[in-house]
């Protein structure tokens, strides 16, 4: 049973493959916290020009305004002192020093929700993902449907062969696989 704090602050990671619904989960959790009246800032990495130039979009087009920022110091200089809730979307592209910012926020009662790739494109740990679902308080694991057997995809699958960890794209470039048609021979 989830038992969310109501003082003090805390991390959430959302986490899963492409489409499985991290960025509609954060953009959920954030207007949540806006009805509630807190204050809330929101950010993407600033590699991800898929949908939107800022905004948080999600596959299916829900959107929520953002600020992009390069790295984890840019977005520690964007943060708004009197800031009650902080959402970063594709954490994944973020550099190493996040999870350290993170903790550093909750520590000073933030509540700091993350969503990014868990796993790329071959299965490997993605990014500050693990560091931060080490010290993240709370888990959230979506899938979903494999695009090949329908089954609960939770691997990303690139179409595309290229040799570089790092390639943004969406539908065109990726689908939703399981861990049975997941195949890293692309």
């Amino acid at each position: 049973m989830d038992i969310m704090p109501t003082t003090g602050g805390w991390i959430e990671v959302i986490c899963g493959s492409m489409f499985s619904g991290k960025s509609e989960e954060l953009i959920r959790r954030l207007r949540r916290a806006q009805i509630a009246k807190q204050k809330t800032q929101v950010f993407k990495a600033g590699i991800d020009t898929r949908y939107d130039q800022t905004a948080i979009v999600s596959h299916n087009t829900t959107r929520l305004d953002g600020v992009p920022v390069a790295d984890s110091a840019a977005l520690l200089l964007a943060l708004v002192p009197d800031t009650q809730v902080i959402g970063i979307d594709e954490v994944q592209f973020f550099d190493a020093d996040l999870p350290r910012v993170c903790n550093e926020l909750a520590d000073q009662g933030k509540r700091v929700i993350c969503a990014g790739l868990d796993q790329d494109f071959r299965g490997a740990p993605f990014g500050p993902i693990p560091e931060l679902l080490a010290i993240a308080e709370y888990i959230t694991k979506t899938m979903a449907v494999c695009m090949m057997c329908g089954q609960p995809g939770t691997r990303t699958q690139r179409l595309q062969p290229t040799g570089e960890i790092v390639q943004v794209g969406a539908a065109e470039a990726y689908e939703a696989r399981c861990r049975r048609c997941h195949s890293v021979s692309v």
